[in-house]
C-alpha cells in the first residue's frame, strides 16, 4: 500500500517477519542483519521523523536508535502490548514521540500507564467504504460459477499457509454447493500453493482480497486482522489459528488476552467464533461453517454484532487525522 502510494520500498517486511518464538530464534541472523540495514537507510536519509507502523519486535528496536539520535519517532497502529509484553510501554513512553492507536481499547490501556496517546479511528474503514456489490461481474472476471461462495483467507506467511490451508480445504468435499476461493497472499508465488489443491475445486485470487469478502456467503479466516476486514465486511467467519505446538505453549503462558480475534476483543464478546489449535480439526470447522450459513438466527445476531464493531472504530479519515496530527507536531518545533 505504501509502494502504490508513491513511497520508495527498500526492503519489504515479509522478508523479515518470522511467526513464533522458535522461527525467530532460528532466523536470528537475518533478523540482525536487516537491523543493520534498515538503521544505515535512515541514518543516510536524515529524516526529520519516522513512522512506524506495527511490527514491535523490529520497530521497537529502530524507535530506540532513532530517538538516542533525536529523530521524532510517530507510532502509527500500536504494538499489541495490551496482549503481553506489557512492560515495553515503558521503552515506548520513553522513545516514541506520538502514538497513534486504532482500536479503541487502546486509549484507555495507555492511559492506565500515564502515557497520552491519540485515537484516530482504523484507517480500514476508508477501504472497506469503497467496497462496491457487483457480484455477475466479480465471478466473470474472475472465472468463477454461480455457486455461493466460501472465502478462504490462511494467511500471508509460507509457514502459516502451510499450516492453515490443508485444514481449511479438508471440509471442501462437504460443501459441494459452494464454490471454496483463496485469497493470495501479496508477494507469494501462486506455485506455492499449488501444492495443498490436489484433490480439491478451489480458485486462487491475487490482489482480490476485499473484493472475495465482498462477494462471499462466509469464510474461514486466519487470525490476525483479516478477521477484523472480514468482520468490517459483515461476512460471517470462523477464526483459525494453529500454531507450532512449543510456540504455542510459550504464547499460552505469556498472552493474557481471552480472544484471539480483533472482532472479538474489540467486542469484548465471543461474536464469531474461534478454532485454535486442537479445536480447529475438520469436525469442528464442518459444524460451525454450517451454522454460519443455514442458521438465520445466527447469522442476525452476527450481523448486529458487526455494526456495533463498525460503530466502535471512529469513522473514516484515521490516515488523514493522523498525518495532519504529525505535522502538526512537526510544525511547532
Amino acid at each position: 500500500m505504501m509502494q502504490a502510494a508513491g513511497a520508495e520500498l527498500v526492503k519489504h517486511y515479509r522478508d523479515l517477519a518470522f511467526m513464533g518464538f522458535i522461527e525467530v530464534i532460528l532466523n536470528i541472523r537475518t533478523i540482525a542483519k536487516n537491523l543493520r540495514f534498515c538503521k544505515k537507510d535512515i541514518a543516510d536519509f536524515h529524516p526529520d521523523a519516522i513512522i512506524l507502523i506495527d511490527y514491535p519486535g523490529f520497530n521497537m528496536r529502530i524507535a530506540e536508535w532513532a530517538a538516542k539520535r533525536n529523530i521524532k519517532v510517530f507510532y502509527y497502529i500500536s504494538p499489541q502490548i495490551w496482549a503481553w509484553k506489557e512492560n515495553r510501554v515503558h521503552q515506548i513512553k520513553r522513545d516514541v514521540t506520538r502514538m497513534f492507536v486504532v482500536l479503541p481499547f487502546e486509549k484507555d490501556f495507555y492511559k492506565k500507564h500515564n502515557y497520552d496517546v491519540e485515537f484516530v479511528g482504523h484507517p480500514l474503514l476508508d477501504v472497506i467504504s469503497g467496497a462496491t456489490k457487483n457480484s455477475e461481474l466479480f465471478r466473470a472476471e474472475n472465472n468463477l460459477n454461480s455457486k455461493p461462495i466460501i472465502a478462504i483467507l490462511p494467511g500471508s506467511r509460507k509457514q502459516e499457509i502451510s499450516r492453515m490451508l490443508p485444514m481449511m480445504l479438508s471440509v471442501e468435499h462437504s460443501f459441494s454447493d459452494f464454490q471454496f476461493v483463496i485469497a493470495g497472499a501479496p508477494g507469494q508465488n501462486p506455485d506455492f500453493y499449488n501444492q495443498f489443491l490436489k484433490g480439491v475445486d478451489t480458485k486462487i485470487l491475487f490482489g482480490k482480497t476485499y473484493q472475495l469478502l465482498n462477494h462471499a456467503e462466509a469464510g474461514l479466516i486466519t487470525s490476525g486482522t483479516a478477521t477484523l476486514e472480514t468482520g468490517l465486511f459483515q461476512l460471517p467467519q470462523v477464526v483459525c489459528y494453529k500454531a507450532n505446538q512449543l510456540s504455542y505453549w510459550i504464547a499460552k503462558k505469556l498472552i493474557k488476552i481471552k480472544y484471539i480475534s480483533l472482532v472479538n476483543l474489540i467486542l469484548d464478546k465471543p461474536a464469531v467464533t474461534e478454532l485454535i489449535q486442537n479445536d480447529l480439526n475438520k469436525s469442528r470447522i464442518e459444524s460451525e461453517l454450517n451454522e454460519l450459513l443455514h442458521n438465520n438466527k445466527r447469522k442476525q445476531a452476527l450481523h448486529a454484532d458487526y455494526q456495533a464493531l463498525h460503530d466502535q472504530l471512529g469513522g473514516t479519515g484515521a490516515s488523514q487525522r493522523t498525518a495532519h496530527a504529525m505535522l502538526k507536531i512537526l510544525n511547532k518545533t
